[in-house]
């Protein structure tokens, strides 16, 4: 059996970093057993935004991602009719950091859209996942039965 979807969950903690209040919201649950640990690991995901902005408005980084989930959660979150714009940007080749910047109309948070965005997202590779496996196994089916 083929899996490739990490299992995510939002988490509500919040700091401030040089004027900016910068929440964690998206850690892999791997990342949550080791923040709870010792160590300190960085989340998955960050929400920045300026002190006194909106919601519907923000900037989040995504840790350890690059163009690949970038530009198709990018194509799942305009399809959303709330959302005015969505795009990303990937701060130097040789990170593997993504600025993802969504900004939302009718005073809809901006976290909306992005957690329906990852939701639908799932949902495609999960309907892609099982569609395969079962081509899989029915050429393997086939394949294992005697030529007449």
């Amino acid at each position: 059996m083929i899996t490739a979807w990490r299992h995510y969950h939002f988490q509500p903690v919040s700091q401030n970093k040089g004027g900016k209040n910068t929440k964690p919201i998206l850690c892999s649950a791997r990342d949550v057993k080791s923040m709870a640990g010792d160590g300190e690991k960085k989340p998955k995901l960050e929400m920045v935004q300026a002190d006194g902005a909106q919601e519907d408005c923000v900037t989040f980084v995504m840790h350890d991602e690059d163009h690949t989930l970038g530009n198709s959660l990018r194509y799942m979150i305009m399809k959303n009719p709330d959302v005015d714009f969505c795009g990303y940007t990937i701060t130097h080749p040789s990170e593997s950091k993504i600025n993802f910047r969504i900004q939302t109309r009718g005073g809809v948070p901006a976290v909306e859209p992005l957690q329906k965005g990852l939701s639908d997202l799932h949902q495609v590779c999960q309907h892609v996942l099982n569609t395969f496996q079962a081509k899989v196994n029915e050429y393997k089916e086939r394949e294992e039965k005697p030529m007449e």
